[in-house]
Formats: structure tokens, sequence, C-alpha cells
């Protein structure tokens, strides 16, 4: 009987968190554009993507769409799942369905596990950070998923034998590793160690042995079928990938083989274009292949013990050749070669310091209320996971000394998220790159600068002088910062985010879009409890009485407000906590008294003399700061549109003329002649309802302006054009007749004239939905899938 010969190809799907710490959103990112962030872009190039591969024929023309989750090993990073959760659901759908499937397909052992919570470097970090990631990433992972977890990935698979006993203690029954992180080997059975580093033998699990009885079993993937996925181009095709994999099975081993590879999950998609294709590909060409199974690791360890064991290079990983010095030293592991990295020992030692700081403070003031305070970190996770106050109270229930009062409760809450804060400070990221100033160092200290504020404002002391001096130290590249202290001051402090500053960009925004009486502003929600407003002119007094608290912490300020708005981008909002009713009405009064008198100095002075802080436009937040200000901008432009079109009018027929006479058009009425037209395609467009036809006038405006030789921007027409594409399609769903598929066809044909994106990617998923879901239908379906790009002949 022939040996098993076994196959799992593991993607390590992770980016770090994101988030504004402040406010928990992902803030614009020019760096990703077109997209809004990073977390958006790499969902569109490859999470979302792997959800829905297209397998094709020789002419590129679609054969199947499969779901690569359901045939893989994973793990998606809490952070990243998180993410994906509020801005991505149906891919996070998708990807829980997937880990459904491969459960029921594997006898129980389902395909994705779990990740340390924020991929902080386990071997540099204490041991009660280390228990509290692992539970935090398992507890995550039971969320998501909806079980236990077999299996942990460590970030960047750094580990030590601390880091494994904590895995072994927490019931995590494998984690994978770098082969040269293998130290030696021997059969369980006994016998001699045989030192091995990178030549382990892959095809095999081995068990690691730690105190107390407790086990782990390792395995270390195959270097370099890995190297050549995530650095070779192995992905431009699939038959390469499998190729590549079969190839790796030996005559001369005895016994069950498994072949296996662990590399990014972005590489397929992201860092490589179509790689999830030829990992589609790849899959399915395997599938038939009646000489190997394609498994995972916990089906595989299941059916094959260990048989060897194994011990592990202390403090290695798999992407510093040089152990874990890569965040911690300039140890010549980097991305651009003509940049040093000085900067890192400064930089972990600053937060280090910082840590020293937070930690016994923390021990000291949660021991109060709280029976076992790092027992609480560990539970903590359950409240980040759901903010409901139910879960809130279930929690200080379980971990309270004794019941607590409003203000104990609060400060019990604003020491947890000190220490969220303080464990966030250390995600890997914020080493792994080539300059302190980059996105994710600045999100590395953006959460230190956190922290720092919580031990402010809990009575722990000013520290920020002295970890801007700490950070003066670490050398930065560019030369317009110098060092870290300036990266801080220059990119995280005008980030920092207090009530104050929450009540302000309310204030502000209000004038734009209006709020409800009870807003949520982010993390925040701001009840408006009294309001007064006046205008002349383009002038604009209004003044507020509001309340603002956090969702996360409770913490709640009250607050009065006047803000006077000159027109366009002149504004200001000065505000001071609330004094009491007797206070604020005798603001009030004397304010709209003022403005009541058209005196705008009057009023500046009023302003002065009631109020301490005023903030502006560049207070905002930075997403809301950009929408106002194309708003503004729009305005300014709306008072010219009428000179736009009036010489449009005028100058057409000579431009139309210039044209035909094979003359060049002058610059100034090419412009006009291109905003013109543009404006008024998009306007048509807009107009656009779900399923709707395409504008007729819209074409011909298209039209012209091709034969003038102008190339019209349309993009903002792509939101309502992809929702009369998929509106159309909803339709033939529930009633496939001709004329309806007729009617996507014409939308599908007449956006590929106008050269509007429709959202191709999501109405191939849609139609192939219906086509499985509705055989009967296929007939009159057909045509639908050719102009969308499908050759379903024989499809199931």
């Amino acid at each position: 009987m022939t040996a098993p010969r076994a196959i799992v190809i593991h993607g390590h799907f992770y980016q770090p968190p994101r988030e504004n710490p402040w406010l928990e959103a992902v803030e614009v990112q020019d760096s990703a554009a077109p997209f809004h962030d990073w977390n958006t872009r790499i969902t569109a190039e490859c999470y979302a993507p792997n959800t829905a591969a297209r397998r094709v024929d020789q002419a590129n023309r679609i054969l199947d769409i499969v779901d690569n989750f359901e045939r893989i090993s994973f793990d998606v990073g809490p952070t990243l799942f998180a993410w994906l959760e509020r801005e991505a659901p149906a891919v996070a759908r998708a990807i829980v369905s997937a880990d459904r499937a491969s459960v029921a397909a594997r006898g129980g052992h389902g395909n994705a596990f779990a990740q340390v919570y924020n991929h902080q470097i386990m071997p540099l970090a204490s041991r009660a950070d280390k228990v509290t990631q692992v539970q935090w990433g398992l507890a995550d992972f039971r969320r998501r998923f909806g079980r236990e977890a077999e299996g942990l990935w460590l970030p960047e698979t750094a580990a030590d034998d601390e880091t494994l006993e904590v895995l072994a203690e927490a019931g995590v029954k494998f984690t994978i590793l770098a082969p040269g992180q293998a130290h030696r080997v021997r059969p369980l059975a006994g016998g001699a160690w045989q030192e091995v580093g990178a030549a382990v033998d892959p095809s095999r699990p081995y068990q690691w042995r730690g105190p107390r009885g407790l086990t782990l079993a390792l395995f270390f993937y195959d270097g370099p079928i890995s190297r050549a996925i995530a650095f070779e181009h192995v992905l431009e095709r699939g038959e390469k990938l499998a190729a590549r994999l079969t190839a790796a099975f030996s005559a001369e081993r005895n016994g069950p083989q498994l072949v296996h590879c662990a590399t990014d999950g972005e590489s397929y998609g992201h860092h490589f274009r179509f790689g999830e294709m030829a990992l589609a590909s790849a899959l399915e060409q395997l599938a038939g292949d009646d000489t190997v199974e394609l498994t995972n690791y916990g089906a595989f360890l299941a059916a094959h013990p260990p048989t060897w064991e194994a011990q592990i290079q202390q403090g290695s990983s798999w992407s510093c050749a040089h152990g874990v010095e890569r965040w911690r030293a300039d140890c010549g592991c980097r991305v651009r070669a003509d940049w040093h990295q000085r900067w890192r020992a400064p930089l972990r030692e600053a937060l280090d310091w910082l840590r020293d700081l937070v930690d016994p403070f923390y021990a000291a003031r949660a021991g109060v209320w709280l029976r076992d305070p790092w027992a609480a970190r560990d539970a903590y996770v359950g409240v980040v996971l759901d903010r409901s106050p139910a879960e809130l109270d279930a929690f200080l229930h379980e971990h309270q000394r004794v019941p607590l009062d409003a203000a104990a409760r609060l400060e019990t809450r604003r020491l947890l998220e000190l220490q969220r804060n303080r464990m966030l400070m250390y995600t890997s990221c914020g080493w792994f790159f080539d300059e302190i100033s980059g996105l994710e160092p600045v999100q590395v200290l953006r959460y230190a600068a956190m922290a720092l504020q919580y031990l402010r404002d809990l009575g722990g002391g000013h520290h920020e002088p002295e970890f801007e001096k700490r950070l003066s130290a670490a050398p930065s590249n560019v030369a317009e910062y110098g060092d870290g202290g300036e990266v801080y001051r220059r990119l995280v402090m005008p980030t920092v985010v207090d009530l104050r500053r929450v009540v302000a960009h309310y204030a502000i925004t209000d004038l734009f879009e209006d709020h409800p009486d009870d807003a949520a502003v982010h993390a925040y929600r701001v009840a408006r409890l009294d309001q007064a407003r006046d205008a002349y002119g383009g002038t604009t007094l209004r003044i507020a009485h509001v309340r603002v608290q956090s969702q996360i912490t409770g913490e709640a300020w009250e607050a009065m407000y006047a803000l006077l708005h000159f027109g366009g981008h002149d504004v200001t909002c000065a505000l001071r906590a609330w004094e009491g009713r007797a206070a604020y009405d005798r603001m009030k009064e004397d304010l709209l008294r003022r403005f009541a008198h058209h005196s705008l100095a009057d009023m500046v002075r009023g302003l002065d003399e009631f109020f301490p802080a005023e903030f502006a436009l560049p207070h905002l937040f930075l997403d809301e700061r950009r929408q106002v200000l194309a708003r503004v901008i729009a305005s300014v432009l709306d008072k010219h549109e009428e000179t736009y079109r009036r010489i449009w009018e005028e100058n057409h027929k000579l431009v139309r003329y210039l044209r035909q006479a094979d003359a060049p058009i002058p610059e100034a009425l090419a412009i006009v002649a291109r905003h013109v037209l543009e404006q008024e395609a998009r306007a048509e467009l807009a107009r656009l309802g779900d399923g709707g036809a395409l504008p007729e006038r819209a074409a011909e405006l298209v039209r012209e302006a091709r034969a003038l030789g102008l190339t019209l921007d349309l993009t903002p027409a792509t939101p309502a054009l992809r929702r009369a594409v998929l509106g159309a399609l909803d339709a033939v769903a529930a009633e496939p007749g001709a004329e309806r598929v007729a009617a996507v066809q014409r939308l599908v044909q007449e956006a590929g004239v106008l050269g509007v994106d429709f959202g191709l990617w999501e109405a191939q998923n849609r139609l192939f939905e219906i086509w499985r879901a509705q055989p009967e239908a296929r007939p009159v379906l057909e045509p639908l899938a050719a102009a969308l790009g499908f050759n379903l002949n024989g499809a199931p």
C-alpha cells in the first residue's frame, strides 16, 4: 500500500491595526490611492478575490468561481478580521463559511487557525504579554469562527521555548515554524540528537517537549517552495505551483509525507497580481490528482501524530536572519539598501521605558478594584470584542473586588484601555520596514501617545517630554524629520484627540451635515441638549450645550460652545466646560445680542471673553476635514460654473472647427470644454436608478468629448452604475426572463462605451450565483454570461 502523500498550502493573512487609536477608525492613507487606505486596497486585491477566485480557460474566459479558503490552510489576524467585519462583511462571512466547509470535509478539522492578537514579536515580550496575546488571539478566533482553534500562528514565526510553553499551556495543538528555526531532532522512541538547522525534514510533524509534561506539535514548512511562492514568481501559472509542490515528494522517505508551504497570504493577489487565480488553478489540479491529498494541519496531525521530537533555535523567526534583531537593532534586514535602521533600538528602548512605567502603575491602581489585574487583562478581550453594556457588566462582576460605583467603573475601564494600547504599541510592523517616519512606526507611536494620555489622566504623571527626549535618539533617514522626537511632534501629536476636540469636530461638521440630537462621532456619542442659531448675510452663529461620551471607557464631559462661520473655510468654534445653566444662558444671551447688532468685531471680542479655547477646520478629523474642504471648494467652483458654461457656449463652434481643421485647441479652451462636458455627463449619470438604463445624453457628451480629443473623468459615476447593474441582476434573479437579461447586457455594453467601471467583478459574482442557483434559467442567461466573460459550457 502506498504511503499517504499530503499537501498543505498555508496563507498567513494579516494587516497591522491601522485605526486612529482615539477614533477606532482607519483614516485615509494617501499612499494607498486610489483606495481609501491600505486595508481597503489589499482587500480589493487579495482578500476578496480569494473568496471568489476565477479559474479560466486558454482564452481567459471564466470556467468557475471558487473560494480558495475552502482548500488552503490559513490564519487571519484579529486586527484585520475586526476591520473586515466592519468594512467588508461579505468577505468576512465568506472566510468563515469556507472554514465551516473545511470542518465538514476534514472530519472536524478546519482550515483556519488562530493568530497572536496584535502581532507582537513573542520572544521580545514579557511572559505576561505572551499569555495575554495568546489568550486574546484564541478568544478572537472563537468569536469569529465559532469553534476552538487547533493551531496558532506566531507573528513572523518568532519563537523561543517560553513562547511555545505558553501556547501549550493554552491548549494549542500546533504551530508552524521556518526550517531555519529547527535546532536538533531525534525519534520519539529515543536516540541521539541530530543537529539539523534549515536541513530539517519538513515532511513530518515534530513534538516539542516543555516543562510539566507540556507538548506541542511543530511543522517546519518547506523553505524552497515557500520562497518560490513569495519571491520567485512561481505564481505566474497554477501549473508551476502544482508541479513544484508534487515534485517535493521523495521516494526515499518512508511513511506518510507532508509537503507544505507557508507564506504571507497577501502573496495571492496583492504581492502578485492574479496570484489568487494561479492558486485556484493549482488547487484544482491537485484536487484532481489521485496520488496526493489536499488537507490541513489539524487533519494531518490527527491522522499522523509526531514520531520525532524537535528543539528550536531560541529567539528565531522567518524574516530575520539574525533571530529577532530586526525588531530591536540595525541588523541589516531591510527593504531599501540605502537606508539605515539605527532608529530601531531607540524606538524599542523608548517603548520599553514606557511599559516599565505603565505596568507597575496598572498593577497598583487596578489592584484596588480587581482581584487579579493580570487575569482581568487576559479576560478583557471579551469586552474588546463586544462593547455592549451586558458584556461589560458580566466582566466587571467576574473580576471586581467589591461592587464598583460609577467613578470606580470609569477608572477600571481606563486602566484596561491603558493596557490595551500599551500592548498595541508593540505591533511588529513598527520595526519591520526602513524608516521611523513610515506609516507603521508612526502607528505604534500613536498607541504610545494614547497610553501616555491615559497614564497622565489617571494621575500617573506627565511623561511625554521624557518620551520625546528618548525618541530623539532614533535617527531618521529623512532629513526633514531628523529624529524620532521630531517624527512624534509632527506626525503623532497633531492626531491626539481629547473630548474638547470631539466637541469641536461635532460642532463644525454640524454646519455641513446637520447632526441628529444624539450623534455618533466615531468612538464617541454627542448629545445636543440645547441649541440656538442665527444668521445674516453669509455669516452663521450657533451656540449649544452638549454632552460627549466615549464609547470605549464611558468617560463623559459636558460643554458649551459658540461657533461662528464667516463662509467658506473661515470658521471658529470656541468652547469651554459646562458651568451650569445660569452661566450658559448669560453667555448665550450676550452673544446673540452682539450678533444681532451685526458687529463682527464685537462678536469676536465676545468669544474671547467667554471662551478659553478655539478650534478651526484643521482640528477636524482627517476624513471629515477633507470632506468639508471638498464641499467648500465645490461651493467656490459653483460660483464660477456659469462662467465656464458661457465660455463654452460662446466658443464650442470654434473648438469643433479647430479639431476638424487639425489645429491645436488652446489649453484654456480645452480645460473649459473638458470641465463642462464632464460635469454634464456626471449629472446625467447621477440620475441613474437601480436597474435603469443609461441616459442617452451621457453617451452623447462622451462622444463629443472624444471627438475633441478629450478624456472625461467619470469615476464619480461608478457607484451609481454599480448599483444599477447589481439591481438589474437582482431583477434577473427574481425573474430570469429574456427581457431582463437583455437590460443587463445593455447596461454593461453602454458602460463599456462610456469607459465607466460598472463593477465587473461583483457583476460576475452575482451572475455566477444565479447560474448555480437556477440551472433551468441557464439557456436565457448564456448571452449575458458571455458578455461578462464566462465560458460556462459544462459548468456544474
